[in-house]
């Protein structure tokens, strides 16, 4: 006969939730001490609303203090057997205003949600204006000398391809390894706002934003488009441009395979220009 402790383990389940947030009263994702981190809110808002479970949760890629996520996913295990409906409205009714559960779905064991990903995707929105942002201040990037489209097109596509990217690799990264295959690069603009779109399979800490300030430094001119390639061959974050404002990043979410039916999106995605 199993012992009661026995039983328990058998009955958790493993659960995905995809959310939410803006990041700018938050010190990035990864829980911290202080307590003021996306995570941190998420696994307190799990823990009072299942009231007997301690939730920790793993994420499908870390942000920095100030970037955004449209749709981050998380999976945690429960010995709690709740529909997916409840899991989202039960953990919002604790979440502060600008976190939100958008979705819930009971996934296989083997599910992970950082190492099931086949690939990550971000944006970067940049207001380019001479005057500062106001009602969009810390959801987009801000440049006030005019942009030109094609070298910054010429110069992404420079990047694709799987390659050191130690240039653009913040001093802290604890990534094992700088080699990363960047899938896509896109670069837009919807009247005064510039989309920066990017898809690899992984990123390395700080790799957008310091590719943004080279791009940014390549539209205004300051850089010819054949620089990136320069930069990129030197391996040397001391040749690249500073680091760029966190306030436009956001994170798309990552790409699952599409046999286990998790959401591609969220409402979120409609809004970002």
């Amino acid at each position: 006969m199993q012992s009661p402790a026995v039983a328990a383990v058998e009955r958790r389940q493993r659960v995905a939730l995809g959310l939410s947030y803006n990041g700018r009263a938050y010190d990035g994702w990864q829980s911290q001490p202080g307590g003021r981190t996306v995570q941190d809110h998420l696994e307190q808002a799990l823990t009072r609303f299942t009231a007997q479970d301690t939730i920790k949760t793993l994420c499908a890629g870390r942000t920095d203090a100030g970037v955004h996520g449209l749709m981050q996913v998380v999976h945690f295990d429960t010995s709690l057997d709740r529909p997916d409906s409840a899991w989202v409205r039960g953990t919002n009714s604790f979440l502060p205003d600008d976190i939100a559960v958008q979705w819930a779905r009971h996934v296989p064991d083997t599910f992970h949600a950082r190492a099931s990903a086949r690939a990550r995707r971000y944006a970067y929105v940049l207001l380019e204006s001479p005057v500062r942002p106001s009602v969009d201040a810390g959801l987009v990037g801000w440049v006030f000398r005019p942009l030109a489209l094609e070298p910054m097109v010429q110069a992404a596509q420079t990047l694709i391809g799987e390659h050191d990217f130690t240039s653009f690799r913040a001093a802290q990264c604890q990534a094992h390894s700088p080699i990363k295959h960047l899938l896509r690069a896109e670069v837009s603009r919807r009247g005064s706002y510039w989309r920066f779109e990017f898809e690899a399979t992984a990123f390395l800490h700080h790799m957008i934003r310091n590719i943004m300030g080279c791009l940014i430094a390549i539209g205004t001119g300051n850089r010819p488009p054949e620089w990136m390639t320069e930069v990129l061959l030197a391996r040397s974050r001391a040749a690249a441009a500073p680091t760029f404002s966190p306030d436009g990043l956001y994170f798309l979410g990552p790409v699952y395979d599409a046999v286990l039916g998790l959401p591609e999106r969220t409402p979120a995605f409609d809004w970002l220009p």
